[in-house]
């Protein structure tokens, strides 16, 4: 084992340290945010700080990194009130990584993305993506602890090829063919292990 305690992690060079921290957490969920600005101007770009917030409202959380820099994403949210999440399908794992580039120009295009649009959102859907999910934001909590943004939306549309949902709501990520990432770029499939039943402390769990 290797024992790394707080003054270890201060003494890291900073790009050793990030990616050791990023990666600690696991598996990430990995998604292509599309956004548009006020002038109509398509953006997309790669996120893995995405969690569930709750289902009733269905509510999505996104971390943003300080917003010291321009961070269009974030902006646009804040200026549009809608936003969409992308999941990233493997064959197009090197397009999605390469959207984190700083592009002069819409990242649809310069990454070989199709935008998509439906009747409720002018936000841009990604045409590749088999899960889809139209947000509209709800609230913004700002981590004094240190200076990153916390943005809150709920779920308007869900849009996903049939064959990933099961009849009890189950979404099949393995047959969307979505990926996961673990630390800033590191991406993989899965292979699932199993569904068990509700856990109850007099019954053990059966297999679904």
């Amino acid at each position: 084992m290797v024992y790394i305690n707080s003054n270890d992690i201060a003494k890291y060079d900073k790009r050793f340290r990030t990616n050791l921290i990023n990666a600690l957490t696991g598996f990430k969920s990995v998604s292509l945010l599309g956004t548009i600005n006020a002038e109509g101007i398509s953006n997309l770009a790669i996120f893995s700080q995405i969690i569930h917030v709750g289902a009733n409202p269905p509510l999505i959380g996104i971390l943003f990194r300080p917003h010291t820099v321009e961070r269009h994403t974030l902006e646009n949210i804040l200026s549009n009130k809608e936003f969409t999440i992308n999941h990233i399908p493997a064959s197009h794992t090197k397009n999605a990584h390469h959207t984190s580039a700083r592009w002069d120009k819409s990242e649809f295009e310069a990454c070989g993305f199709t935008p998509e649009y439906t009747e409720m959102f002018k936000a841009p859907y990604v045409k590749e993506s088999n899960i889809r999910l139209g947000c509209s934001f709800v609230e913004r909590q700002d981590i004094q602890a240190n200076d990153t943004v916390f943005i809150i939306g709920e779920i308007k549309e869900i849009c996903l090829v049939d064959s990933v949902l099961q009849d009890d709501g189950f979404v099949d990520l393995e047959t969307a063919g979505s990926i996961t990432c673990s630390g800033l770029d590191s991406y993989h499939t899965t292979n699932k292990i199993a569904r068990y039943t509700y856990a109850k402390p007099d019954k053990e769990p059966e297999e679904l």
